[in-house]
C-alpha cells in the first residue's frame, strides 16, 4: 500500500512530495476504526506548527480530511459499526497518510457521513467548515443581530463564513478581490448587504463600512491575511489584504476580530485603539482541536453539525473538481506554492 508524504526541505528549500510503501499494523487498536478512504482533501502543509508542536519525522504524512467507508472496528469502538460512512481530520501526529487506500484512525476523530452527501464534496469542504465554525462559533460568539466583516468571501473559506452567519440571522459585508468575485458575490444579494470592491486601487473599506452600520462599526471581522506595513513594492495578492489599522477602524465597541495571519504584530497605537474599543483579537488556528484533547466532545458535535448543514443545504460549499490518485503529487506542491487553496483527490 502506498501514500503520499512531504520531505521537509533543509534550511529554506522547497518541501519535496513523495511516494512511499506504508503497512497497516496487523492488530486493530480497541478505539481504533479501518477505513477504506474515497477521497481525500489537499491542504497546505504547515511545517513551522508540527516542528513548533514536536513532531519530529523525516516524513510527514500528506492529506488530512478523508472520507470513506468503515471496514472493521475496534472491540471497543461505539460510534460506529462496518460498512459505516464516516468522514473526519486526522490528527497532526497521525502516522497514516490519507492518500492510502485504507487507514487506521481513531473513533473519537470521526463522524458519521450523511447518504446524500459525496465523499468528494464532503473531504473538500470539511476544513473550511471547521475553520468558519471555530471562527463564528467558538471564537466571535455570534448572534443574531450582529454584523460581520469578512474579507475575500468568494474564497472557499470566506463563502462558508458567509453562509454560516446568514443561517444565525447574522448582517455580513464582505470584500471582492477581482471583477469576478464580485460579481458572483452580488448574485448572493440580498443574504450579503454589501460587497465592498478592493481591488481597483483605493479601498473604500473605512467610509462604506461605517456607512452600512450608522458609523458604530462591525461586531466581527474574519480576515484572510492582513498587512501589517505599507511597503513601496508589494505583491498584487498582499495589495489586496486590508491594512492592520483599517480592520481595527471598521471594529465596533465590544468588537471580535479573528485572523488568519500568523506573525501579527500590533504597535501601541493600534492596542489603544482596541483598549478604547473593548475590542478583542482572537487567532485562528484550527489544529487545536486535534492537537489537544481537552474539548474533543465539542469537536465531534462541530463536525457533526458541519456535515448535517452541508447535508440539508445550509452550507453549500464551491464544488472542487477532484484530481486521480496519480495526479496528486502534482496536486499538493501546486496547494503548498499556495497556487490552489486545496485540492481533492478522489481513490
Amino acid at each position: 500500500m502506498k501514500g503520499l508524504y512531504c520531505r521537509a526541505g533543509v534550511s529554506d528549500a522547497e518541501p519535496k512530495f513523495v511516494i512511499q510503501e506504508t503497512s497497516l499494523p496487523d492488530v486493530l487498536g480497541s478505539h481504533v476504526v479501518r477505513v477504506q478512504v474515497k477521497a481525500c482533501g489537499l491542504s497546505p502543509l504547515d511545517l513551522k506548527l508540527i516542528g513548533d508542536v514536536g513532531i519530529q519525522k523525516d516524513l510527514i504524512p500528506v492529506g488530512r480530511e478523508v472520507a470513506g467507508i468503515a471496514l472493521q472496528v475496534g472491540d471497543k469502538v461505539s460510534f460506529f459499526q462496518p460498512e459505516d460512512e464516516v468522514v473526519g481530520i486526522l490528527p497532526l501526529d497521525s502516522p497514516c497518510s490519507g492518500l492510502c487506500d485504507v487507514i487506521d484512525i481513531d473513533e473519537h476523530y470521526l463522524v458519521q457521513k450523511p447518504e446524500k452527501l459525496s465523499s468528494v464534496c464532503v473531504a473538500g469542504a470539511l476544513r473550511d467548515g471547521l475553520r468558519a465554525y471555530t471562527a463564528l462559533h467558538t471564537y466571535a460568539r455570534m448572534a443574531a443581530g450582529h454584523t460581520l466583516l469578512v474579507m475575500d468571501g468568494a474564497s472557499s473559506f470566506g463563502l462558508m463564513c458567509i453562509q454560516l452567519a446568514c443561517y444565525h440571522g447574522v448582517k455580513v459585508l464582505t470584500t471582492s478581490h477581482s471583477p469576478q468575485k464580485h460579481t458572483f458575490l452580488e448574485q448572493l444579494r440580498p443574504s450579503v448587504a454589501k460587497v465592498i470592491p478592493v481591488y481597483k486601487g483605493s479601498s473604500d473599506l473605512l467610509p462604506v463600512v461605517l456607512e452600512e452600520t450608522g458609523g458604530l462599526g462591525v461586531d466581527i471581522i474574519i480576515d484572510s491575511g492582513v498587512r501589517l506595513q505599507e511597503e513601496q513594492e508589494e505583491s498584487e495578492e498582499t495589495k489586496l489584504l486590508p491594512h492592520k489599522h483599517d480592520i481595527i477602524s471598521v471594529l465596533g465597541v465590544g468588537g471580535h476580530w479573528v485572523t488568519s495571519h500568523k506573525d501579527l504584530q500590533l504597535d501601541p497605537p493600534d492596542c489603544r485603539l482596541l483598549y478604547l474599543k473593548s475590542a478583542s483579537v482572537t487567532f485562528l488556528n484550527d489544529e487545536v482541536w486535534t492537537a489537544s484533547s481537552s474539548q474533543q466532545g465539542r469537536y465531534l458535535h462541530i463536525l457533526k453539525d458541519i456535515v448535517e448543514k452541508m447535508s440539508t443545504g445550509v452550507l453549500r460549499p464551491q464544488p472542487e473538481e477532484a484530481v486521480p490518485l496519480y495526479e496528486a503529487t502534482v496536486a499538493m506542491e501546486t496547494v503548498q506554492r499556495h497556487q490552489k487553496t486545496k485540492a481533492v483527490v478522489q481513490l
